[in-house]
């Protein structure tokens, strides 16, 4: 399965390096990236601005990749993994782990072995070496046959992806998940712009509330995102309502497969509307 190629945005696209194997898509954005953004056997660079590197992985089945995956966890990991249900997300967990370890270990320039994660008390991970903390900023989501790993090493991120299908409860969530005028844009979208608006809004949503480190536990319907990417605009600038002083740089990176947001820290202003 080829890697999608986010929209095209004001940023410039760069040609694809010849870094043998896959080659990252047309949409990887000439900015500056993280150390760490490399092509491995079912990831490869997918995106980056603000300082931030977003890597596709591949989730797709593939006996040989899931091989060499395992190989990458630990003994926890491993006994996490044995306990899915579901095949499918005993997969998405074991690539996506495993791209992330190999990412970590040539970012924070450490052996495997070495590094290991802990939890905060609403579940986002922290990278420790030799048992201390790293600064290094990572997020990871999935959703069907799609992973994203967004890396920030100078900063905090959050990311999510959602495949472009409905959910059995889409009116459930549209009446829990956005505020009330969100609402009212997204139920007077018509055919299948009611169901590209809504998952746009959520994993936008999602990757702030992650970027955040508080997940899925905020009520999420009390703040709004920015209008103008309400109206499509592809990136913002967002404050949450209680801490108005940290500001937010707000990427919508959805293809036609999946809907996709990435938000990371930034200097700059907040949007005013």
């Amino acid at each position: 399965m080829s890697t999608p190629t986010p929209a095209e945005s004001s940023s410039t696209i760069i040609p694809k390096p010849d870094r043998g194997g896959s080659p990252p898509p047309e949409g990887l954005l000439n900015v500056a990236c993280p150390p760490a953004v490399q092509s491995g056997g079912w990831w490869q660079p997918f995106a980056a601005f603000d300082g931030v590197a977003v890597l596709h992985v591949d989730l797709a089945p593939d006996a040989l990749n899931e091989q060499r995956a395992w190989a990458w966890l630990d003994p926890a990991e491993r006994q996490r993994a044995d306990q899915f249900r579901h095949g499918g997300a005993k997969r998405q967990y074991v690539l996506c782990r495993s791209a992330l370890r190999s990412l970590l270990c040539d970012a924070l320039s450490c052996r495997n072995e070495q590094l290991a994660f802990r939890a905060s008390k609403h579940g986002k991970p922290s990278a420790f070496v030799g048992g201390s903390k790293s600064a290094f900023g990572f997020n990871v989501s999935h959703g069907g046959r799609h992973g994203l790993i967004a890396l920030a090493p100078d900063g905090t991120v959050g990311v999510d992806v959602e495949e472009r299908s409905a959910p059995r409860n889409l009116d459930v969530l549209v009446d829990t998940v956005l505020s009330p005028g969100e609402r009212a844009e997204v139920m007077a979208a018509a055919g299948d712009e009611k169901l590209r608006l809504f998952l746009n809004l959520w994993t936008m949503k999602e990757a702030l509330s992650k970027a955040r480190g508080v997940g899925m536990s905020m009520d999420v319907s009390g703040f709004e995102i920015p209008h103008g990417m309400l109206r499509g605009t592809r990136g913002g600038v967002f404050c949450f309502p209680d801490v108005p002083d940290l500001t937010w740089a707000l990427h919508n990176v959805g293809t036609d497969d999946f809907a996709a947001a990435v938000a990371c820290t930034t200097q700059a202003v907040c949007d005013a509307s």
